[in-house]
């Protein structure tokens, strides 16, 4: 069963959410909470199964580490 992975995992960290935030510069609370509504469900998507998905759902809520 796959794991969800709560190690750093990202190539260049800080020049990724570097991208995250000029993706976001300009835009009202409206659309940038739906560009992070997008990106959320693209990279759900991309992931794919359902218990990872399940239990990143928990660690972010805070319940579940």
């Amino acid at each position: 069963m796959a794991k969800l992975n709560l190690s750093a995992n990202i190539a260049d960290a800080d020049g990724f959410y570097a991208e995250l935030l000029l993706a976001h510069e300009g835009l009202g609370k409206k659309e940038s909470d739906a560009l992070n509504a997008r990106l959320i469900l693209l990279l759900a998507n991309h992931i794919g199964d359902r218990k990872i998905l399940r239990k990143a759902l928990s660690v972010a809520a805070g319940s579940g580490n």
